[in-house]
């Protein structure tokens, strides 16, 4: 279980565009993904909200966690879609991932963001989508 977690926050920190949004691992399991993120001023838009980019890459990082940690490394979202709720306001985001169905090649995932405000959670984000493996041999092409 740890080295899934060890390896998970190795390929966190090889994506630049999470190093940029500063995304931790909190939890990496089998079927499980859970991703924080600090709310900083450059993440939000015009009215003071976490910009929907930011609370899209959440989900869909954490879906694809979760979707990869019964897949393995190869994995790409094939899609997905995100209903925001409410504006997120707070000190930091939480996506929380989870398998509801596996395959051979696919994973279809389940994920809820949400934001921490002084130490109160709400949701805010709720997402699905499904996750599939690559072929990462040499003579694949894109």
């Amino acid at each position: 279980m740890e080295d899934l977690f060890d390896f998970g926050k190795q390929a966190l920190a090889s994506q630049p565009f999470s190093v940029l949004v500063g995304a931790e691992l909190l939890h990496f399991s089998q079927g499980r993904a859970e991703l924080k993120i600090p709310i900083r001023p450059e993440l939000k838009q015009q009215y003071g909200f976490v910009h929907g980019g930011v609370l899209s890459y959440a989900a869909d990082n954490a879906l694809t966690f979760a979707g990869g940690s019964v897949l393995g490394p190869g994995v790409v979202t094939s899609e997905f879609k995100i209903n925001y709720l409410r504006p997120a306001i707070g000190d930091f985001l939480v996506a929380r991932a989870t398998v509801i169905y596996s395959s051979k090649n696919q994973a279809v995932c389940r994920c809820d963001v949400f934001v921490s405000n002084e130490g109160k959670e709400s949701l805010c984000a709720t997402s699905q989508g499904t996750i599939a493996k690559i072929d990462q041999s040499s003579d694949s092409k894109a």
